[in-house]
């Protein structure tokens, strides 16, 4: 730096000027006695002057350059300090983003990642009779009728317990491609709905693992195209708007009692109408699916687990077809069902069945609406033989029937909600007596004839943890098949869950 250099400059050229300045009076002051000299002299001293002035302007040029470079080195050096913060907010921001996306646990084949996740889900229940066709506790839905030991001695069936069954993990597998227009993804889903293991005093707390999806997806993003193989959920089952509950979970509130589906191996082409466009989005899926049959007609004992039933005869596979839209805060969808029934079954196990075959066809009409804190859910459907996809209250048979149900929830914090529920199912009274089995005088058979079922719930949500209380009541008609009379039978269930979501 220069600086005292030229403030000593400064000063020297200062003095120079006041001294240049002063001249001119003593000379003035001598002009009488000395006027020959003093043209001269005056010359000289406006000389003098001229070459002070001409200095001075250098120097004011000089601190103005100098004033110049100083500013624009301060403003250098704020840009500097700018850019400087801007790239730091940039780089907290990049790296905020990359913590909170989700990450893969672990990786699989080369260019393929695999991700777990899954629910924890446990309840506490008490409830005044027993449950059938699908069991108690998180799979309570239709309430036993009494037999006649229970109405001998008064027994109604009270229990309770707690069942974790509805505990659920799956791998879900992304980055697969099959050329450089289609890639995919997969998945498989498992629950605890598999029995006990053994049968002994301490089997109830060892429930088995049940595979309940396994399935994977070849997708072209362009067409808007998913093409589904494996074992998934049939298009009748409303899988997007299944009634809310922590305790009905893998068995929802209502499901065979106004809910139908089920899960199959098979194929589901799934075809976006609209892709690429705004507003309501519209799907067209269809299903191809493997047959299954049950009932009294498949007298092998190996019927049902070994595909010597009526549905698999002949490869006739169940096809279903679905008109799917939706909008930013509804979806609604029509499907259709239709399959045939070799009654004779595979290899013909059924020498005299009551009829050669049947053909299982059913439609059902459902959505979902959520105004503000509000959701609505709710289907109907209809049909005839739909005991394969939990129709009739898992009665097979020529039955025909109609149900569905309908759940209002309302949020009234961001964390609290309170639903409540109704389902209904009304197979054919002449059908399910003809087609439920003659049993025997101690322990006739029994046609289940209606289904009522309520429930209302209370739950809690915060992050990854929800709690809720509900109570189901459901009551059914039944009647014996050696009986002229219908009845009714009631139960009760009052639980409280508790889930944690990973």
């Amino acid at each position: 730096m220069t600086l005292p250099t030229t403030a000593r400059r400064h000063g020297l050229l200062a003095v120079g000027i006041a001294c240049a300045l002063s001249l001119p009076l003593g000379v003035h002051a001598q002009s009488t006695t000395k006027t020959t000299k003093s043209s001269t002299r005056e010359q000289q001293l406006e000389q003098r002057v001229n070459q002070l002035e001409q200095e001075l302007a250098e120097l004011k040029a000089m601190i103005q350059e100098q004033k110049a470079a100083t500013t624009q080195a301060t403003q250098t050096a704020q840009q500097a300090q700018v850019a400087a913060t801007q790239a730091q907010t940039t780089a907290q921001a990049t790296q905020t983003k990359v913590e909170a996306a989700p990450k893969p646990q672990f990786t699989t084949a080369p260019g393929l990642s695999v991700a777990l996740h899954g629910f924890i889900d446990a309840t506490v229940f008490g409830q005044d009779r027993t449950f059938i066709n699908y069991g108690n506790g998180q799979n309570a839905e239709i309430p036993a009728p009494p037999t006649a030991a229970n109405k001998a001695n008064g027994y109604t069936g009270s229990l309770s317990g707690a069942d974790i069954r509805n505990t659920r993990f799956w791998l879900d597998f992304t980055g697969a491609k099959l050329n450089d227009d289609w890639n995919g993804s997969g998945r498989i889903e498992m629950d605890f709905f598999g029995g006990n293991n053994g049968t002994g005093a301490y089997a109830q707390q060892q429930p088995i693992p049940r595979l309940r999806q396994a399935y994977m997806d070849i997708v072209n993003p362009n067409w808007g195209t998913t093409v589904r193989v494996g074992q998934m959920w049939d298009l009748m089952f409303p899988l997007e708007n299944t009634p809310t509950s922590l305790s009905h979970i893998a068995f929802p509130l209502g499901y065979g009692a106004g809910i139908v589906g089920w899960r199959y191996p098979g194929v589901i082409v799934m075809q976006d109408l609209n892709h690429g466009t705004d507003g309501v989005k519209w799907r067209f899926d269809v299903a191809v699916l493997e047959g299954s049959w049950s009932g009294p007609q498949n007298a092998a004992g190996n019927s049902t687990i070994n595909y010597l039933n009526g549905g698999a005869a002949h490869f006739k596979p169940q096809v279903e077809a679905r008109l799917h839209a939706q909008g930013s805060n509804w979806l609604a969808y029509l499907t259709a069902h239709y399959s045939e029934i070799d009654l004779h079954g595979v290899g013909n196990i059924t020498a005299k069945p009551p009829r050669d075959n049947l053909q299982s066809f059913g439609y059902d009409l459902g959505g979902q609406w959520k105004p503000g804190p509000w959701t609505f859910k709710g289907l109907l459907y209809a049909g005839r033989a739909l005991g394969e996809i939990f129709g009739a209250m898992s009665q097979f048979g020529n039955i025909k029937e109609s149900g569905g149900f309908v759940q209002a929830g309302y949020n009234f914090t961001p964390k609290w909600s309170v639903n409540g529920f109704f389902a209904a199912a009304r197979p054919n009274r002449d059908d399910v007596l003809a087609w439920t089995p003659a049993g025997t005088a101690a322990a006739p058979g029994t046609a289940l004839l209606r289904n009522n079922m309520s429930a209302v719930s209370l739950q809690y949500a915060s992050g990854n943890y929800e709690l809720g209380v509900e109570y189901l009541y459901d009551d059914v008609r039944y009647q014996l098949k050696n009986s002229a009379s219908s009845h009714t039978v009631n139960g009760n269930q009052f639980n409280f869950s508790a889930m944690y979501k990973f």
